[in-house]
């Protein structure tokens, strides 16, 4: 039987139009020949951990003072300084709302692109939907992997709502989504999101 296609031809689609729709994230991938899996990710880990005591204890700091009843608060408070430390530890670039545009169906801006050897992608989850985040970190991690002249074998990426992380990685040999089924709560595990993030910027190795 020949699948109907989800995307309308001569249609105009933005990564933020993915999280709109609402359809089942493994039905949006086969539409680009993209398979999806669940999984406990296996990680890449730094060989020597970041010391994160200090950035741990200003988010407890920000949670105090501030309600993250908001997608502005959570971003300022949350996500900006974790994202900011990883960049200063792993002497990387940040780009914020970075637009890109490889076709009609992949185009838009890219909430937060860490830019170095490895290319790294976040998604501010909106009204804190992971579920349907995730599914425009996929198609956006797709739109990368044909952008960018990066040869790493795996694209990484995650969805957060600031006080939430959740991982997923793009074999782009393979055309394969892996969504990792751990989550990160900051600032409890901010040390191992922070270990998680330097690996896969290319400063670690997997381990079993």
């Amino acid at each position: 039987m020949t699948r109907r296609s989800i995307l309308q031809p001569g249609q105009s689609y933005t990564f933020s139009k993915y999280f709109e729709l609402g359809i089942d994230t493994e039905d949006i991938l086969a539409e680009f020949g993209v398979t999806l899996g669940r999984s406990g990710l296996v990680l890449p880990l730094p060989l020597d951990r970041p010391d994160v005591e200090l950035l741990q204890q200003r988010l407890r700091e920000n949670l105090q003072y501030v309600d993250l009843t908001s997608e502005a608060a959570r971003r300022e408070c949350l996500v900006f300084p974790i994202l900011m430390a990883l960049c200063q530890i792993t002497q990387s670039r940040l780009k914020i709302e970075y637009p890109i545009a490889v076709s009609e169906q992949l185009k838009g801006s890219l909430d937060y692109y860490v830019q170095s050897a490895h290319q790294f992608l976040v998604v501010e989850a909106k009204q804190a939907d992971l579920t349907r985040g995730f599914t425009q970190l996929a198609v956006e991690l797709i739109a990368v992997d044909q952008w960018t002249d990066s040869d790493a074998p795996i694209l990484y990426g995650a969805v957060t709502t600031g006080d939430i992380w959740k991982f997923g990685s793009y074999d782009r040999q393979a055309k394969h989504i892996e969504q990792d089924l751990n989550l990160y709560r900051v600032p409890a595990d901010l040390p191992d999101l922070m270990g998680v993030l330097v690996g896969t910027m290319g400063s670690g190795e997997t381990l079993p």
